[in-house]
């Protein structure tokens, strides 16, 4: 059986606005997990637009198809195209959940939810001859889950080819995320067991990981056990997590030393009525700053992430976050627009109120505003989203930023890594159309590296740094 397995570029990646480091970070590693289910004697071919041109004149048996919103026109075109060629179409992923019936025109089976059951389920009545439409997952486990093929992955595509992840979902509901209609009608957080996990690192080459868990923090018990046997492999990682879970007494700690890096914190806004609102209580009478005071006391880069356009944000929001952000020292931030994905609970409330503006998937990209926001128009959300991003990495704003560390050494490596990832973008698009993204990779290594060498007295420092967040956290 001829298979092709297809990554669709976003809409984003072949418009003005396209980074090509952004989209050249990460492969496909949900493609590769499905491929390692499929029979030695299956020939497998696995794209990604995103970082090379499709060969699109092959004629393979079954296409697989991963689809996201602002991809979906893009992958119903692939899929219209294999079909009339004669190959059987499969459409799955975060897009195909939230509205299967749009998906289901252009397949020929859809999933829906994850696929550890589905999709092992379909393989078995496709060999047979007799695909159902549609596959509804109901059973959530990581157990059993065959090896990824990571051997499909062209590595030097991309800056982190060890991406890796370790569990499904998130233990929160927030309004805006896509999470509980994607794991609707099952378990909507489960983990690997923590000695396949370690197996899984064990395998993978180099020094580097990325963790691209939605919250790895997510299980205390679970993250706990596996940053223990991560101690002494030497690895530098980076990962996401929440508030709550950095301000947690202990774990940290045990991330940092088994080589946490860097972590993507999900601020979201400085609001606490916005908060309230997205239900994001994990977040609500936390203290940020104590947080970042505590990664960078354990020598841990932030990446903060913020969304513009809730309803109590007006035109003030923008300057505030921004300089906030840099009094704070945050290396890296990631704003966004806030964005109604069908099917959560802020769609639905915003099309309740009648403030959807359109159903145009190619700008539901949190770069675009697709509502009516409350105290803003929208031309004032989108300029001030702009003006947030340039504000934030204008050279005087990085090296302020840079200024709140202590040690000039800390200073140059926060002016270095911001600057890096935002300020040389020719020298970006020209390793990555020469297919050298991965000969970044010993780079990024030796900045991370330097990140946790300033601090190792806090790192060891558990019992003092116990007691005195404790009262945070409670």
């Amino acid at each position: 059986m001829k298979v092709k397995m297809i990554l669709p570029a976003l809409t984003e990646a072949i418009s003005p606005y396209f980074r090509p480091i952004k989209y050249s970070l990460f492969p496909p590693l949900g493609l590769a997990t499905l491929a390692g289910y499929l029979n030695e004697s299956d020939q497998v071919t696995l794209q990604d637009e995103h970082v090379e041109q499709l060969d699109l004149n092959d004629d393979p048996d079954l296409v697989v198809i991963q689809v996201y919103i602002t991809s979906a026109f893009r992958a119903y075109q692939l899929a219209d195209h294999y079909r009339s060629k004669g190959a059987c179409i499969a459409l799955g992923g975060l897009h195909v959940t939230s509205l299967p019936e749009e998906a289901a025109r252009h397949a020929d089976s859809i999933f829906i939810g994850p696929g550890e059951d589905t999709w092992p389920a379909f393989l078995t009545d496709y060999r047979g001859g007799h695909p159902a439409k549609v596959y509804t997952s109901h059973v959530r486990t990581l157990l059993g889950v065959p090896r990824i093929r990571r051997d499909l992955i062209k590595r030097n595509l991309y800056l982190v080819p060890n991406s890796i992840v370790v569990s499904r979902g998130c233990p929160h509901v927030c309004d805006f995320c896509y999470k509980e209609a994607f794991f609707k009608g099952g378990k909507s957080f489960y983990t690997l067991h923590v000695d396949d996990a370690l197996a899984e690192i064990e395998r993978l080459p180099g020094r580097h990981l990325y963790f691209l868990d939605d919250h790895l923090f997510g299980n205390a018990r679970f993250a706990g056990a596996l940053f223990d046997g991560m101690k002494g492999m030497g690895r530098l990682w980076q990962a996401a997590g929440t508030v709550q879970s950095v301000l947690r007494p202990g774990l940290l700690e045990k991330a940092a030393q088994s080589g946490l890096r860097s972590l993507f914190v999900g601020f979201e806004t400085l609001n606490p009525a916005n908060l309230q609102e997205q239900h994001k209580y994990q977040n609500l009478n936390r203290d940020y700053s104590t947080a970042i005071r505590r990664l960078r006391d354990l020598g841990v880069m932030v990446n903060g992430s913020f969304v513009f356009g809730m309803d109590d944000d007006d035109e003030t929001v923008f300057d505030r976050t921004v300089e906030w952000a840099i009094s704070q020292g945050i290396e890296t931030a990631t704003f966004h627009i806030l964005t109604p994905y069908p099917t959560t609970a802020l769609y639905e409330r915003m099309a309740q109120q009648g403030r959807l503006v359109h159903s145009n998937w190619d700008l539901y990209d949190t770069r675009h505003v697709v509502y009516r926001p409350n105290k803003l128009t929208p031309e004032a959300l989108e300029t001030g989203y702009w003006h947030a991003y340039r504000e934030f990495y204008r050279w005087s704003s990085i090296f302020r930023s840079a200024w709140t560390h202590e040690k000039w050494a800390e200073r140059l490596r926060h002016a270095a890594y911001a600057g890096g990832w935002k300020k040389f973008e020719p020298m970006w698009d020209f390793i990555i159309k020469a297919k050298r993204a991965s000969s970044m990779l010993p780079v990024l290594e030796s900045v991370l590296a330097a990140f946790g060498q300033h601090t190792p007295q806090s790192i060891h420092d558990e019992a003092s740094s116990d007691e005195r967040e404790a009262s945070v956290v409670r």
